[in-house]
């Protein structure tokens, strides 16, 4: 018996290492195959989910431009459409363009964000606004000169004159061409 007992022991002895690692490895084998499987499925997942928002993305715009078919395949759009933009008109009809609104109404146009003292503000033409910045540069302190603000008031309301001036000269000189023509 002793040499059974001998040969059992040296088998159990001689397995039991073995079979460890060749189940470890089996396992560390398994594990990174199931951790690769699971990341590709995460990537395709991922991007299965940009394809449909890509999707989403591409049926609106779809939606979009066959309602903009829809709106120019009507008479009526197309109509209005060449009114606003190009300024048509039917036979018969005369074609007015307003210039200067403010003049007309009496009210000037306010964009979007613009303030109350904004819009009453005399605006200036580019060169006025240079020419008067360079004056008050070359202006000292009034307090050292002994001048008053009341100068300097005068000057900007002649300024003002000068600018409205000029925009009458222009509008005469426009009147005029439009006249020989």
């Amino acid at each position: 018996m002793s040499s059974k007992a001998r040969k059992q022991s040296s088998k159990k002895g001689g397995a039991g290492p073995v079979a460890f690692f060749v189940s470890l490895f089996i396992v560390a084998l398994g594990t990174i195959q199931l951790a690769s499987t699971f990341h590709t499925y995460a990537l395709n997942l991922a991007e299965l989910n940009g394809l449909k928002k890509q999707e989403a993305a591409l049926v609106a715009q779809k939606r979009e431009l066959e309602n903009d078919i829809a709106r120019w395949n009507d008479k009526a759009y197309v109509t209005a459409q060449a009114r606003d933009r190009l300024g048509f008109v039917f036979p018969g009809e005369q074609a007015i363009r307003v210039e200067h609104p403010e003049a007309v109404t009496g009210k000037e146009e306010s964009d979007k964000g613009t303030s109350y003292e904004e819009s009453t503000k005399t605006v200036l033409p580019w060169y006025k606004e240079l020419e008067y910045s360079f004056k008050q540069a070359d202006q000292s302190d009034p307090v050292k000169t002994g001048k008053t603000a009341k100068t300097t008031q005068d000057t900007g309301k002649k300024d003002q004159q000068n600018g409205q001036n000029d925009q009458q000269q222009a509008d005469t000189g426009r009147q005029s061409g439009d006249q020989q023509q």
